[in-house]
């Protein structure tokens, strides 16, 4: 039985770059939701395939639709070409996740759920639960909380605001929004959900667990991790010192 979406027409995007075993494994479990969404991939060219197992799938699912670019331009650029897709092909609501389990599907319910509730923004967070980090190395808890306390202290955000898995309401959160994020690697997800904070748009959290273990190896090196601390830091400077460069035009 389909989980309706109160008349909404729906999508959840998940960019992908060499995972095609893991989109073999996730677009089942995402079907098994039983959700009255469509579905769209964008994939960087990945060199092991990717591409192919994704337009397999358009072909078998009419619900599934496969956007390829010319090859690989950052997670937050991903995100910003999906969200574009959206706006450009009428959805009203949006899911974004990553592909590689990080996001367990089974969440995806809870986050129309909360949407029901008429909020504009949904974040998953790993914050709300003693448990949301289960199985984790030091060093990725290390890296996650110092991510979530600096957002806390220097951005003012009492969210989990390094994560993915979020709901948009794309009928009152306009596109201009995600224009003003100049991020295109995985500072996105806080720099974007800052804009979404001081335009006062709505946004509640609901708990989620991120498993120790997901298919697949971190995006997320050493020069990505010290990107995004240049990026938060500039944040925080024009937070004091430019704060009008964050509002969306009247």
């Amino acid at each position: 039985m389909k989980y309706r979406t109160m008349g909404e027409k729906c999508l959840i995007f998940i960019p992908t770059y060499n995972e095609s075993d893991n989109v073999r494994r996730l677009l089942p479990a995402i079907l098994e939701q039983g959700l009255d969404c469509d579905i769209l991939f964008m994939d960087d060219n990945s060199p092991d395939g990717t591409g192919k197992v994704l337009d397999e799938f358009a072909d078998e699912h009419p619900r599934v639709h496969v956007v390829h670019r010319p090859g690989k331009q950052g997670i937050g650029s991903a995100h910003q070409a999906g969200i574009a897709w959206a706006y450009e092909h009428g959805y009203a609501w949006l899911i974004t996740m990553d592909s590689d389990f990080a996001h367990p599907p089974e969440y995806l319910p809870d986050f129309l759920a909360a949407a029901e509730q008429g909020v504009d923004v949904v974040v998953g967070s790993r914050y709300l639960r003693r448990t949301g980090l289960p199985g984790w190395s030091l060093r990725r808890r290390i890296l996650t909380r110092t991510g979530h306390f600096l957002t806390l202290t220097m951005l003012g955000m009492p969210y989990d605001a390094t994560g993915a898995f979020r709901f948009y309401r794309l009928t009152s959160v306009p596109h201009e929004a995600f224009k003003l994020v100049g991020s295109t690697g995985y500072s996105f997800f806080f720099e974007s959900l800052y804009i979404l904070h001081v335009n006062r748009f709505s946004i509640r959290q609901i708990p989620i667990h991120l498993p120790g273990r997901t298919f697949g190896t971190s995006k997320m090196d050493g020069g990505e991790v010290a990107t995004s601390l240049r990026l938060l830091l500039s944040l925080f400077v024009r937070k004091l010192f430019t704060p009008r460069r964050f509002r969306i035009s009247p």
